[in-house]
């Protein structure tokens, strides 16, 4: 029976590592989507849409499907399912490592909020500015729904549900986003802060150029802390060290 990993995908991370093991002859990859983005694209192997049923259940599907290895390369702030996929690789016994691209620095001219939290951002912001560009993705809008007295400009890649701040425009576009691009919306919004979550890599980063290059704050979630016992790596190379897949 071929070697089989299970990635849990959803990023362009998960993606790369998809294509790379799809590539190598007598491995079997399937990578699992939650099934939140209605077009996610095309993807190289094996594709399953929809969640587990907990850490009970992906062990379930682990064993059941004869997995070897398990990534976890879903988004840094997808905290439950790398909770949950930490528990079942130790309840199946299976290998697993977690790929994080690193986090994003703040550099010499940026203004940066450190915060923990969307509702401390919520807090955070109105003595930052009244014209707000909400960079967080459509989940967890709720924490800035009671802040009637500012205006938000809210991006996504598909339509966010309620509850939204009174005063809300919508943008939906998917990335990756230019300079040009970026500094333009944030002229033509007016924008006085941004906020965002540290997402990491490079497909997002250009808006916090943008808002250096305008003097304007930037209010920047911080990661949740990686489950005890879970290790990173950087990038797809590390995870093929890890599993002991290096290329040849």
């Amino acid at each position: 029976m071929s070697p089989h990993v299970l990635i849990l995908g959803g990023t362009t991370e998960a993606r790369r590592l998809a294509a790379e093991l799809a590539a190598r002859p007598g491995l079997r990859v399937t990578t699992s989507l939650a099934g939140r983005v209605t077009r996610p694209g095309e993807l190289d192997g094996e594709v399953r849409i929809g969640g587990f049923g907990g850490a009970e259940g992906l062990a379930d599907w682990l064993r059941t499907h004869h997995v070897d290895a398990l990534v976890d390369a879903t988004h840094p702030f997808a905290e439950a399912i790398t909770a949950n996929a930490a528990r079942a690789a130790t309840a199946a016994r299976v290998p697993a490592v977690a790929l994080r691209r690193p986090g994003w620095r703040p550099g010499p001219g940026d203004r940066w909020y450190d915060v923990d939290s969307l509702a401390e951002a919520a807090g955070t912001l109105p003595g930052l500015g009244r014209r707000v560009f909400l960079s967080t993705g459509r989940l967890g809008l709720a924490a800035f729904a009671h802040l009637g007295d500012l205006h938000f400009v809210v991006r996504s890649v598909e339509p966010p549900g309620p509850p939204l701040p009174p005063d809300a425009e919508v943008i939906l576009a998917r990335g990756p986003f230019g300079l040009a691009d970026e500094t333009e919306l944030l002229r033509a919004h007016r924008i006085e802060v941004l906020v965002t979550k540290d997402s990491g890599g490079g497909a997002t980063s250009a808006k916090l150029t943008a808002a250096r290059d305008l003097g304007l704050p930037v209010v920047v979630v911080r990661r949740p802390p990686l489950p005890d016992g879970v290790t990173a790596v950087a990038d797809v190379a590390g995870v093929l060290d890890r599993l002991g897949l290096s290329r040849p």
